[in-house]
């Protein structure tokens, strides 16, 4: 048998529990991956609760992205073999044995350790396409708001590979953290535009990548770019990961996934320019605790499953 963190109704963390299931085998085009280390994401938060919508049978299991190792490849299957170390993305992670898409995998790089793979392909994965899709180049001044959280402090470290200047908001405790990472941190909230307008040495900013989503930062989001400074030569100078009423009415765009972006942020962790902070670990047996914290909110980079 092999474990699973299943929850049969929608709620909070008290509705997962542990349990098992047969060991699985994978179908054509697929892979069964042994579970190192698991990621876990407010979108965990967000399944749990039915915010998904859509009509999915339950029980069902949480966890949206992984590391570990092949134990067997179905037919059809190329370029993967039992006993690579891999990388997917899907649903349904928090288990010691996932059946994976095979085209959801990729093979995990020597020098990055299992931790730092599993947390790639929905935070890093998000913010590398987020800040493509805004067209973020070398001339850049990048705002993210959110900075110190999973996504935005792997935009910070994308945008800095990508060549731009980056100022960061995040709350005081954090400014050492955000400043490690290559930004310039400045105090989210009241004051902020004129507080980035008065840094020393800085141009106006000319793309925002926004991970928090609030009434707040969307108004701040224009004032510093301006209303015609939302999008410059076809494209969108404002990308938000949280859409919302707000952010819709102002002009300002949504992510947009990009096609390849987990084999991009690999290649930005294997060439040592992207890491995340993991600030909480977990046996699998704990994923309560873990979806807990990450429902608290305020997480410095990632919250992990270790299975």
């Amino acid at each position: 048998m092999s474990t699973a963190i299943f929850y049969d109704r929608h709620g909070g963390v008290d509705v997962l529990r542990v349990g098992d299931e047969p060991v699985p085998a994978p179908g054509e085009g697929e892979l069964v991956v042994a579970n190192r280390v698991v990621g876990v994401n407010p979108a965990d938060v967000k399944k749990l609760a039915g915010e998904f919508g859509g009509s999915d049978e339950l029980p069902q299991v949480l966890g949206f992205e992984a590391a570990g190792v092949v134990e067997s490849v179905g037919e059809g299957v190329e370029g993967f073999a039992a006993g690579d170390e891999v990388v997917w993305s899907g649903t349904g992670a928090q288990r010691e044995r996932s059946v994976v898409k095979a085209a959801k995998a990729r093979v995990k790089p020597a020098n990055v350790p299992f931790e730092q793979a599993a947390v790639l392909p929905v935070a890093a994965s998000a913010a590398f396409s987020a800040l493509i899709q805004a067209g973020v180049g070398d001339k850049d001044v990048v705002l993210v708001h959110g900075a110190s959280g999973g996504v935005g402090s792997a935009a910070v470290q994308i945008a800095k590979a990508l060549g731009a200047r980056v100022v960061g908001t995040a709350s005081e405790r954090n400014h050492d953290y955000v400043q490690g990472l290559g930004a310039t941190p400045v105090a989210y909230g009241t004051g902020l535009v004129d507080a980035v307008r008065a840094l020393p040495g800085l141009a106006d900013v000319t793309a925002v990548v926004d991970t928090v989503g609030s009434p707040e930062t969307v108004a701040q989001t224009v004032e510093l770019l301006g209303a015609d400074g939302l999008e410059r030569d076809g494209k969108p100078r404002a990308v938000t990961l949280v859409e919302s009423q707000e952010s819709l009415a102002a002009g300002i765009t949504s992510k947009v996934s990009q096609k390849g972006a987990l084999a991009e942020v690999l290649a930005l962790a294997e060439a040592g320019l992207l890491s995340s902070e993991i600030s909480a670990r977990f046996p699998l047996a704990e994923a309560a605790r873990a979806v807990e914290q990450v429902a608290g909110g305020h997480v410095r980079g990632k919250v992990v499953l270790e299975v």
